[in-house]
């Protein structure tokens, strides 16, 4: 079974019911909607048909929500704009169309931000400036590399402390939009400090929404503030994208490790992002160097891993999710399994004692009995090579769980308060549906009160013995 997660962007390719089923059955374990682009019918009409696809297949899947975020954008060109090295640009707060050399900004204030030797990059880093003038109207850039530049590209300032907040009026109302219409996991953009995370809760809060909170790292600030985002979100998404346009591309290697051991060292599912599989938009097999990215990421221990144009407006979507899953599990047959860390908090403890065991047994099979599913990323941070199951009583718990490595969201049981109960319950269910038989044998972590988020106490080995012992019981 493979552990490293399947998250696909659904578009234009891949939105019908019979797509989204196929993409299903290939191995996705998350559908991203991207609300920089669509209307809420359209993305109304993709979430039914995902929980359509999925009750009918009787596969829970997680929706994640990508929330634009304040993307700054230069305004309308007339066409191609070429530019050489040498040549002026000027940034402005107001649109001058009469000047094709005159760019207006998405976010005019940032002007006031910018100074003189700042660098200003443009389409995802592939034209370079740098500022050589101010005033309190524009920014005057001077051209470091050739290129053409069209409508609406985005702008990056490498070098410079943006001061706006990660969360527009826009996205106000698409997290309104998300908390009635039961989405699983938020992905907030331009995220650059615990403040950022603090308004995007108190939003959801608001709005009595509770839904897994992934923050993108795509700005330096982002990588500077990592820890204190990390200790409030729920994970991260490695945003390759802007990371390259800030950093530059030849850093990207480097700063994808950080922020992934990072957040494998704080117990938080990262998700690798941006070109996974470009060339596939129009081609039906990757390039070498594509499948060793994809390789690459699962080595240093992601969660997930993310495509965006290749399931959207790509022609071989599906040929696409093929190769990411094909790539992982070849990778995973030489996994660098059981993770040591250093210090092992408290929280940790049981889940890393289960392992060790798992570890000793060789074949068992690791069960958690979870509320919030705290316990089972706490099993999957040791990344035991043998399968995590997790049993819920939640739904929202269940489907937020299909993100996090290694972990397999079994089934949902009744909220039941007497353990032993609870494990009668699961030994028949799993008998009835024959997931296993009487031969399997699991480690199992649970409270000694079940049903209580934070609660996990006590590890039990179930072998035939055990499943006998419980199946006699009477309640």
């Amino acid at each position: 079974m493979r552990k490293t997660k399947i998250v696909i962007t659904v578009g234009p390719a891949t939105s019908s019911l019979e797509m989204i089923k196929k993409l299903i059955k290939k191995g996705v374990n998350v559908f991203r909607l991207n609300f920089s682009h669509g209307d809420y019918e359209t993305h109304t009409k993709t979430i039914n048909s995902i929980r359509q696809a999925s009750k009918e297949l009787k596969k829970e899947v997680a929706i994640l929500q990508d929330i634009s975020g304040p993307k700054v954008r230069i305004g309308d060109i007339d066409g191609v704009l070429k530019l050489n090295v040498g040549d002026k640009l000027k940034l402005t707060k107001e649109d001058n169309s009469d000047d094709i050399y005159s760019l207006a900004l998405s976010y005019p204030k940032i002007i006031d931000m910018v100074e003189i030797e700042d660098e200003v990059f443009f389409a995802d880093g592939t034209i370079k400036t740098v500022v050589i003038d101010k005033d309190e109207n524009h920014l005057e850039l001077e051209l470091l590399n050739s290129g053409e530049l069209t409508s609406k590209k985005g702008v990056n300032f490498p070098k410079t402390k943006l001061k706006i907040s990660s969360i527009t009026q826009k996205d106000i109302k698409d997290l309104e939009f998300g908390s009635k219409n039961d989405i699983d996991i938020i992905a907030l953009s331009f995220v650059q400090t615990k403040e950022d995370i603090l308004k995007a809760k108190k939003i959801m809060k608001d709005n009595d929404f509770d839904p897994f909170i992934i923050a993108k790292i795509e700005t330096g600030e982002a990588i500077n503030n990592l820890e204190e985002i990390l200790g409030l979100c729920d994970g991260v998404m490695v945003a390759r994208g802007d990371l390259g346009a800030e950093f530059g591309v030849t850093k990207l290697p480097r700063i994808q490790k950080h922020i992934i051991a990072t957040a494998n060292r704080m117990n938080k599912p990262s998700i690798t992002a941006a070109q996974m599989l470009t060339t596939m938009k129009d081609n039906p097999f990757p390039t070498r160097a594509e499948v060793s990215d994809i390789a690459n990421a699962v080595y240093d221990g992601t969660d997930a891993v993310m495509l965006s144009d290749e399931t959207t407006i790509g022609k071989f979507p599906l040929e696409a999710v093929e190769v990411l899953h094909d790539t992982i599990k070849d990778v995973e047959k030489e996994y660098p399994y059981f993770k040591e860390f250093s210090k092992v908090c408290i929280d940790d403890a049981v889940a890393k004692s289960a392992v060790e065991l798992a570890k000793n047994l060789d074949k068992e099979a690791l069960v958690s009995f979870t509320m919030s599913g705290t316990s089972a990323q706490s099993l999957s941070k040791f990344r035991p090579k043998q399968s995590i199951y997790a049993i819920s009583h939640s739904l929202k718990t269940h489907r937020k769980l299909n993100i996090v490595w290694g972990v397999n969201p079994l089934f949902i049981m009744d909220k039941i308060k007497n353990p032993t109960r609870l494990i009668y319950d699961f030994v028949y269910e799993i008998l009835e549906k024959k997931y296993a038989t009487m031969d399997s044998r699991f480690i199992i972590t649970m409270g000694a009160t079940t049903g209580k988020t934070g609660s996990t106490n006590f590890i039990r080995l179930l072998n035939r013995e055990g499943m006998e012992a419980v199946l006699n019981l009477e309640f």
